[in-house]
């Protein structure tokens, strides 16, 4: 099975009980490209990128994974997904070389390189071999993009990846998620950072409680562009 090159979002609505979280998205998501997933705080974007990490059934609708125009589904699907949530899913208890370490077992990568992948998001070398529990927030998202990446996914999905981080920090990490879209990975980022991720998203979706109100393609969006179409159609 090759890499996913191409995520069709067909009319995909969830309900919470009596809490509709989304309403019947349909999109593209395509290889070589990030989207700017936008919106207020419970718009949908965290309930949809569950969806597309597989890890939230839809309540209607379906989502196509394909790989050279072929239908990708179950674990095949599932290995190709890196996911950065709220919550890091690391091991508190565990440097964050001992975390990789596991979770490369878990997913059976057998050729990582721990070091080098820890460089690729910056977290500091004398860091390596201390317990998870004693970084700061900061840190621990650097250790769990390290482990969304472990996989080197060809989707990626990101719940506001700079959290944490400053200023500089923030920027290194928008330059490096431009770096993986290149490498043709479909990157999917839900952030209020527009500034980290200006120049390098080439699309933008817009949810408003639950519906998708705007989506554009385009060539890497400038952060006056990003900003204008947040205020003009997320409120």
């Amino acid at each position: 099975m090759g890499r996913l090159d191409l995520v069709a979002i067909e009319k995909v609505a969830k309900r919470f009980g009596s809490e509709r979280a989304l309403a019947g998205v349909s999109m593209e998501l395509r290889g070589s490209s990030m989207c700017a997933l936008l919106g207020h705080n419970g718009a949908g974007k965290t309930t949809l990128l569950g969806v597309l990490s597989t890890l939230v059934r839809p309540s209607s609708g379906k989502i196509a994974y394909r790989a050279g125009g072929k239908d990708v589904t179950g674990e095949d699907v599932r290995r190709e997904i890196g996911m950065l949530a709220h919550q890091s899913l690391c091991y508190a208890e565990l440097t964050a070389v001992e975390n990789l370490e596991l979770f490369a077992g878990l997913y059976d990568v057998r050729d990582a390189n721990i070091d080098a992948l820890l460089d690729k998001v910056g977290l500091d070398k004398r860091a390596r071999h201390r317990a998870s529990r004693t970084y700061s927030r900061g840190m621990v998202q650097r250790l769990a993009l390290a482990r969304a990446l472990l996989t080197r996914p060809s989707l990626l999905l990101l719940d506001e990846p700079f959290t944490g981080l400053d200023r500089g920090g923030a920027l290194a990490l928008g330059e490096q998620l431009g770096e993986i879209k290149a490498q043709g990975t479909i990157v999917v980022v839900v952030t209020h950072d527009l500034e980290a991720i200006a120049g390098r998203a080439d699309h933008v979706a817009i949810l408003r409680r639950g519906s998708l109100v705007f989506e554009e393609r385009g060539d890497a969006y400038s952060y006056e562009t990003l900003k204008d179409i947040y205020h003009r159609h997320a409120n």
